[in-house]
């Protein structure tokens, strides 16, 4: 991974406003087990997410938001207003390597809060997103390591979101929460739960507990045993 910030941080619009931000940074597999019909409502559930946070004139201002796609390990964009994040069209590669991306990501966030401190912006806990349908292909001992200890001083929340054959025994040792597996391909729910879960943290005090709707719940994307979501 480079030293280089400027490859992962994006800092226009930064000082555009002095809202405080709230930061996601989504990791998406697109492994060559999610060619085909998975790989089509990915790329409209990340047009729609962004369509739904632009529609809120004070989440547009405070949501930033990165993706990262994994093997070949590629942020596809940087950490940046939601304006600026244009939807990228996916297509399958080889298979995932879920600890470089997951360390990747963390890098990305350090800087950006970085960016922000410099320049006197406060910000929301961050989230971090996992969505892959596959069986992790790497030791995921020091990105778990990584995960528990950020977890632990509230420095991110990391969700992991498992779709059709996804190992979730695995990839429930990467995370202090149980992962969820998305109902057959229904991403373009899962991005509105996710548009609406940031929208509703936006408008809260950064640190507050922002409740937040189940996404296992009967209308929700996942399948039972839902997360306890906070700000």
């Amino acid at each position: 991974m480079s030293n280089d910030k400027q490859e992962y941080i994006g800092d226009s619009g930064l000082l555009d406003s002095r809202q405080a931000r709230c930061p996601c940074i989504l990791l998406f597999d697109v492994s060559i087990s999610m060619e085909g019909a998975a790989i089509a409502p990915l790329n409209e559930g990340l047009r729609l997410l962004q369509e739904e946070v632009q529609s809120d004139s004070l989440a547009a201002m405070r949501v930033e938001i990165a993706t990262v796609t994994l093997d070949p390990l590629k942020a596809e964009t940087d950490v940046t207003g939601a304006k600026n994040v244009l939807p990228t069209p996916f297509s399958s590669q080889r298979a995932a390597t879920i600890g470089e991306a997951i360390e990747t990501a963390l890098q990305m966030l350090r800087d950006r809060k970085d960016r922000y401190r410099a320049s006197g912006i406060s910000f929301y806990r961050p989230w971090i997103v996992l969505i892959t349908d596959g069986i992790p292909s790497s030791n995921l001992g020091a990105a778990a390591k990584l995960i528990q200890d950020g977890e632990a001083a509230k420095a991110f929340s990391f969700y992991v979101v498992g779709t059709d054959d996804a190992d979730l025994g695995a990839l429930a040792k990467l995370s202090v929460r149980q992962p969820l597996k998305l109902k057959g391909l229904q991403f373009n729910v899962f991005f509105k739960w996710l548009s609406n879960s940031l929208i509703a943290i936006s408008r809260s005090n950064p640190g507050d507990p922002v409740p937040l709707a189940n996404p296992a719940g009967p209308n929700g994307w996942a399948v039972p045993n839902g997360w306890v979501v906070a700000g």
